[in-house]
């Protein structure tokens, strides 16, 4: 993953940690105060809630142990790999279209940040300007002219 989806990752486990366990622990206190906890729908939603944020936290404390901390402004590639902000041409309507590659924790289609894994991104894997690029999608084959591949910070 990229230092900014590493940093992401930290943040909501810190978040988790320090504001959102201990406000929960507090939910479950008082709801306990109001008595049967057979008939007790909040006692019942904050245990729900901290089931909820004790997967959460497992998870993100597994992800950032895992975690392999790439930098895009050190890769000195020339073709496409993790990290690139790839710029490509649509061969079927003269459009561009700019997509960085991002760890799978960190894509989000909206802002063109797009995961390792997606059938675009492992089309791209290994190509330089002027390649073209073949992605077998669901509604159907698209052709894309690589025109540009930079390695820069992914925010």
């Amino acid at each position: 993953m990229t230092p900014a989806g590493y940093a992401k990752l930290r943040a909501e486990l810190k978040q988790i940690k320090e504001v959102d366990r201990p406000e929960n622990v507090r939910d479950i206190e008082t709801a306990l105060g109001h008595g049967d906890l057979r008939e007790n729908a909040e006692y019942h939603a904050a245990k729900e809630r901290q089931a909820q944020l004790d997967g959460r936290m497992r998870y993100l404390e597994s992800r950032i142990g895992m975690a392999q901390v790439i930098d895009p402004e050190t890769v000195k590639e020339d073709k496409v790999t993790f990290g690139a902000t790839v710029t490509m041409l649509d061969l079927e309507n003269d459009q561009k279209v700019v997509y960085q590659i991002v760890g799978e924790d960190e894509s989000d289609a909206t802002h063109g940040k797009i995961s390792l894994g997606a059938p675009i991104a492992r089309a791209m894997l290994g190509k330089r300007v002027g390649d073209e690029v073949l992605v077998k999608l669901p509604k159907g084959d698209r052709e894309y002219e690589v025109v540009r591949v930079e390695y820069k910070a992914i925010s």
